[in-house]
């Protein structure tokens, strides 16, 4: 039965350990195991250790430098069980190893889903400009329960939702300026349903925004819109030139009261 013959400290790791034995030809390197794995066996010079014992030595040794990679994963930021178990998979562990690693995770509070969701949600609400529906896909994506995810959502109210979606709205109207009231509302809309706001909070958000123009900043937003359809349809005889710019500014979202005063002006 192969015989333990040294064991030597790691230089570059301290927590490791070599393990020499000698399997019938002479002192050999064996393997190598982490302090606990070996405090855990008692491994020591002159132990005689039988094939099962090696397997369960290397199965432990797997689930500590598993454990350790978690650890070091999980140092960065909180991370749900579903990011953890793809980085150990990614890092070619096997399932049943992976499995032992969550299961000390959760034993040491190191994972904790219900407070990753909680955390994450209250991150996005003060750092981002991400709506609930946007942060709940996240959420999902991440692993985290459809049960847990409604629960973490709480710690959203719904006022500051509507004061985000706002903001936005007041900031992407200076952005659309030179667009129709009528366009510029769409986009708006748009805008928020991207970034994850229900129907609600958007109609809230766009009602409270100013986006009805004066008439002379409607004209003056009309003219902007018209020196680029003109550049387009400028060499058109007369009547087709004054059609196409009727329905490119109509498009735009332009009255026909407004686009006639414009052309009699243009005249």
């Amino acid at each position: 039965m192969p015989t333990i013959t040294k064991i030597t400290v790691q230089k570059k790791n301290t927590d490791r350990y070599n393990i020499y034995m000698d399997y019938g030809k002479g002192e050999e390197y064996a393997f190598s195991v982490d302090e606990d794995v070996l405090i855990k066996h008692q491994l020591k010079k002159g132990m005689e250790l039988d094939e099962f014992s090696l397997n369960e030595i290397g199965y432990q040794d797997d689930i500590r430098k598993a454990y350790n990679r978690a650890i070091h994963y999980l140092s960065r930021r909180m991370r749900s069980e579903t990011e953890v178990r793809k980085h150990l998979a990614e890092k070619e562990v096997e399932e049943p190893v992976i499995q032992e690693v969550i299961h000390k995770l959760y034993n040491y509070h190191f994972l904790n889903d219900e407070e990753f969701a909680a955390a994450f949600v209250r991150t996005q609400m003060n750092t981002s400009d991400k709506g609930k529906s946007l942060i709940r896909t996240e959420l999902k994506e991440k692993g985290i329960s459809p049960q847990l995810i409604e629960v973490a959502l709480e710690e959203y109210p719904r006022d500051a939702e509507v004061a985000a979606a706002i903001r936005l709205c007041e900031k992407y109207s200076k952005k659309y300026a030179r667009d129709s009231s009528k366009i510029l509302k769409q986009k708006l809309e748009q805008m928020l349903m991207r970034k994850g706001f229900n129907f609600d909070i958007i109609q809230e958000a766009v009602s409270e925004t100013e986006i009805d123009k004066e008439e002379d900043e409607e004209l003056a937003a009309l003219r902007f819109q018209a020196e680029k359809a003109k550049k387009k349809y400028a060499n058109l005889p007369e009547f087709e030139y004054t059609q196409k710019m009727k329905q490119a500014l109509f498009r735009k979202g332009f009255a026909f009261d407004l686009i006639e005063q414009f052309l009699s002006e243009e005249e």
